[in-house]
């Protein structure tokens, strides 16, 4: 273990027992930016041991010249790497939803208000072993950046510390700090691969199967096969493009006859798993989004009329994410 890495480690262990979660916006001032010498900077001070040794054994003044000159620049980077890091602010970003399996993004800002650019500042999740994002932060400017974490489970995912470093100029330093942004993310459960036809239940049996009254307009859903051209819908048909996967659409009527979509985890078998009941619900949810089927949506105390829309769909997975605590 080189002498950088240790004294990584140890001022890692340090932070973690003395920082908190930061809520808002924070200040990178002089006691939350450390610096040691890197691997390079070690071996530049043995360096100039060896030429000061050497000047004072043959009594060189171009050599103590050298030395102490290497010295100063050595002195010099050192501050300006310090600098390049400290007296940012950092503010934490979006996190937008995702559902189970995917990547979670996490956006977080660095805001430069002095006049002095910033180059070549690695940011990272403390202790993820993936390759730090780099970004150069202009004067009076702000740089964002995004990182990703993989999700398995359903429920709020909070952010882990994140590591800020640098090495800009000269790399014979290495300053960094910890930040620990307060950001979540919500994980949808992962929508079941193959889950059973869309429940429905009405007095719409009597025109068969799937098919809905003619009283009322209630949206447009993919063809399914059996439908009758008199209900394709030209118009939507005629904004898709067939090359980029564009696929025929139908008129959905309610009516007397029609069928009511309701997607209740009551009615659902109580032998299954708890995680695949809830996956078969969200798969419902977008099939009916996809499908612009009006759905109802009953989940123990969450209970929504029949609608349709964004706004329904993000209530309808935010209920399955928390359902029982969310993990």
């Amino acid at each position: 273990m080189t002498a950088e890495t240790w004294l990584r480690k140890k001022a890692g262990a340090w932070a973690a027992r003395t920082t908190s979660r930061d809520a808002g916006e924070v200040f990178l001032g002089q006691r939350r930016v450390y610096i040691v010498p890197s691997g390079a900077g070690v071996g530049f001070a043995a360096l100039l041991l060896v030429l000061l040794i050497g000047s004072i054994n043959y009594s060189l003044g171009l050599g103590f010249a050298l030395t102490f000159t290497a010295g100063a620049c050595a002195l010099v980077d050192m501050i300006s790497t310090w600098r390049n890091l400290a007296h940012l602010h950092l503010a934490a970003g979006r996190a937008p939803s995702v559902f189970a399996g995917e990547e979670a993004q996490f956006e977080l800002l660095l805001v430069n208000r002095t006049g002095r650019e910033r180059y070549a500042i690695g940011v990272e999740f403390d202790g993820s072993g993936t390759a730090a994002h780099m970004a150069d932060v202009p004067a009076r400017g702000t740089a964002r950046v995004t990182l990703s974490m993989p999700t398995e489970r359903r429920g709020w995912l909070r952010s882990p510390r994140v590591r800020l470093s640098t090495r800009f100029p000269l790399g014979l330093f290495r300053a960094w700090c910890y930040w620990q942004p307060e950001l979540k993310a919500l994980v949808y459960p992962a929508p079941e691969a193959v889950a059973p036809p869309l429940p429905t239940s009405g007095a719409g049996r009597g025109e068969g199967p799937g098919r809905g009254g003619e009283d009322d307009f209630a949206g447009v859903r993919s063809y399914q096969a059996g439908d009758p051209l008199r209900r394709l819908a030209w118009r939507q048909i005629a904004r898709l493009d067939q090359e980029l996967g564009g696929q025929l659409a139908t008129k959905h009527f309610e009516g007397g006859a029609a069928e009511q979509l309701v997607i209740d985890f009551a009615l659902l078998a109580p032998q299954l798993d708890l995680e695949l009941r809830l996956s078969r619900m969200a798969r419902w949810v977008l099939d009916a989004e996809q499908r612009a089927l009006p759905y109802a949506f009953h989940l123990g105390a969450e209970q929504f009329d029949a609608a349709l829309g964004a706004a329904h769909q993000a209530a309808c997975l935010h209920a399955l994410a928390l359902f029982g605590g969310g993990r």
